[in-house]
């Protein structure tokens, strides 16, 4: 990828993230990325595919925050690290995080297949500590991510580490 390039999807990211997808247009971006609205075209197509670029190289990263979780045999390491991983992504990748909240609002965008291996690993792990319902068990802790991650990205002030702490003696992990 080109430094061009590059400097597009950052751009494009940020727009994204703070103004949403359907109030940024490719001249803006282009602008803010100090190249010709041309080349984005050349490169990316069209905004959607511009969009498309930016969510591909996000998958990464999610595949990064819990791979090691959904490998983990150890159901209470599986939980603790689910619970855990939100408080433990770099505050450089919020951009793309928030990004990935506004979407799910601004456009109805929920990819659930990408969230699919964590939750059947948390299923999995509530089933073997005997949990009665692992399915409802796993659902709500990605719930309880999903609103602490909103808040985290709005700049809500939150004590993670002691939210983080309270998590874990909840689930006794």
């Amino acid at each position: 990828m080109t430094e061009k390039q590059e400097n597009i999807l950052q751009a494009a990211l940020k727009l994204f993230a703070s103004e949403g997808y359907h109030a940024t247009s490719t001249n803006k971006v282009a602008k803010s990325a100090g190249v010709s609205e041309g080349l984005i075209f050349r490169h990316f197509g069209n905004k959607e595919g511009l969009l498309d670029a930016v969510l591909n190289l996000g998958k990464e990263k999610f595949k990064a925050i819990y791979a090691n979780i959904i490998f983990e045999e150890d159901p209470k390491q599986v939980i603790k690290g689910a619970l855990s991983m939100l408080f433990n992504v770099p505050e450089e990748d919020y951009t793309f995080w928030k990004l990935q909240m506004k979407l799910k609002w601004e456009m109805d965008v929920v990819n659930i297949e990408k969230i699919l291996p964590l939750k059947m690993a948390l299923e999995e792990a509530f089933k073997k500590l005997g949990y009665a319902e692992p399915d409802m068990e796993a659902a709500m802790v990605l719930h309880i991510i999903d609103g602490i991650s909103s808040a985290v990205l709005m700049g809500q002030p939150i004590d993670k580490e002691k939210l983080e702490s309270f998590l874990i003696k909840k689930y006794d992990l």
